[in-house]
């Protein structure tokens, strides 16, 4: 599945026109429909003027390919955290609201205690031994002061819920950090159940937490997991579609002074002789073919058979 496909037909193309002219040029073609930029998520080019421009550095931060995956897998781990903050929201409400009504609703507790009692027992359940009405006698039971904590540390929990669903749905880092450190802390609690009694509801409860932490620390390499955050951020510049525009500029850039420096070399290797012939024109000599010199006149050696001379008085 093409991910930032995806991502542009829910949420649309995204173009973006710098001021560097090698990096517009990458960017921009042109079409029969006229003019088209680069989409920065999905790399298609679309007709029309761009939805911005300015200087590269302030192009908008665009999510494309896994990126967009992770969003989406975020956003429900998100959704999970805001109905448990919910949930216990409310539990934290009716136990407040409990306190206050705590020896009307002991009375009708007692009171309907028997006729429920009466009616399960018609069904062969036992209601003496349910959970839930061991639960309700136990709390009725609790002081006023003890009810407002237990409330409390609800909606403390309940808030700590909604601070994890908003950094998982905005997909921020600290968000991702703060689920993962929050969620860890309530890991070992959850083993501990377990090793007392498996059930569903603490299972399921154990594999979405343990899921969710494997989740971000893999995935976004936190704590220095593979690479960490320099790592995860190189990830990003090479999918970017900026980036590889930028890379484009600059090889095209490198390879036409290259080629401006190979020509100058060239054009100077040829032109070495008649700027040689030239000087000496300009200096008015010529040069002269250089001939053998002979050798200096000296005696000869006699013919053969006349003596030789070696001079007057000989």
């Amino acid at each position: 599945m093409d991910w930032s496909l995806l991502g542009c037909g829910r949420s649309g193309h995204v173009t973006f026109a710098p001021d560097e002219p090698e990096l517009r040029e990458q960017l921009r073609a042109d079409t029969a429909a006229g003019t088209a930029w680069r989409c920065l998520r999905c790399a298609d080019f679309i007709p029309g003027a761009p939805d911005g421009h300015g200087p590269a550095s302030s192009a908008p931060s665009v999510r494309r390919g896994k990126e967009v995956r992770s969003a989406l897998i975020l956003r429900i781990f998100a959704i999970e955290r805001f109905v448990r903050a919910l949930a216990f929201l409310g539990l934290a409400y009716g136990l407040w609201r409990f306190r206050s009504a705590r020896q009307s609703i002991s009375a009708s507790f007692n009171r309907e205690l028997p006729i429920l009692r009466e009616l399960f027992s018609q069904f062969g359940y036992r209601i003496d031994h349910s959970k839930l009405v061991g639960l309700v006698q136990h709390a009725l039971t609790l002081s006023s002061r003890s009810i407002t904590l237990l409330a409390a540390g609800l909606a403390a929990y309940a808030l700590v819920e909604v601070v994890e669903g908003t950094g998982l749905w905005l997909a921020r880092r600290w968000g991702e950090y703060f689920a993962m450190v929050a969620t860890s802390v309530g890991l070992p609690l959850e083993i501990y159940d377990l090793a007392r009694k498996v059930t569903v509801t603490t299972l399921i409860f154990f594999a979405i937490n343990l899921a969710l932490v494997l989740y971000l620390v893999l995935t976004k390499r936190l704590f220095g997991v593979r690479g960490g955050k320099h790592a995860y951020e190189a990830r990003l510049r090479s999918e970017s579609v900026l980036e590889a525009a930028a890379e484009a500029a600059a090889a095209e850039a490198a390879a036409a002074e290259a080629a401006a420096a190979g020509a100058s070399e060239t054009t100077a290797a040829a032109d070495g002789p008649a700027t040689a012939a030239s000087g000496a024109a300009r200096s008015g000599r010529t040069e002269e073919p250089t001939l053998p010199v002979p050798a200096p006149a000296g005696r000869m050696p006699p013919p053969d058979g006349e003596p030789g001379r070696s001079g007057p008085g000989s």
